[in-house]
């Protein structure tokens, strides 16, 4: 009797738990693998030293990432608006702390990735090794 009892109070954890599936699956912006290193010693990322900057790089995700410095970590999104079909306008330009599409216009938080679409900008992995920022899906 006491295992039905303790089936009857663990069992609602278990049905309302959800795996989040579809929330990071964007119809819009494919999943690709890649593995990017940023040498933080190389001018071309010296702006990845001061809070609130983000650096543009184009060899990596679907239309590129987007690398921006919260003060305290590194968020990397892909440039690919995230509400859009790919296209000509479909990669995103840094303003300030906002990334922004061209197709539709709506502004992305990079602290968050959110904006007002219905999805935020797709992000990636960062891991930070002495001067080295690791960019990976």
């Amino acid at each position: 009797m006491k295992k039905y009892i303790l089936l009857l109070i663990i069992a609602p954890f278990f049905l309302g738990c959800s795996n989040n599936e579809n929330s990071s699956k964007n119809p819009y912006v494919p999943n690709y693998s890649f593995s990017v290193d940023l040498n933080m010693n190389l001018p071309l990322y010296s702006n990845l030293k001061s809070a609130g900057n983000a650096i543009y790089y184009a060899d990596a995700g679907v239309k590129g990432l987007i690398v921006f410095y919260t003060g305290t970590t590194y968020n990397a999104f892909d440039a690919a608006c995230p509400n859009q079909d790919l296209s000509d306008c479909s990669t995103m330009t840094i303003k300030g702390i906002n990334a922004i599409c061209a197709c539709d216009k709506i502004e992305y938080n990079l602290f968050t990735g959110q904006g007002s679409g219905t999805y935020p900008m797709k992000q990636y992995r960062v891991q930070v090794t002495g001067d080295v920022i690791r960019i990976y899906n």
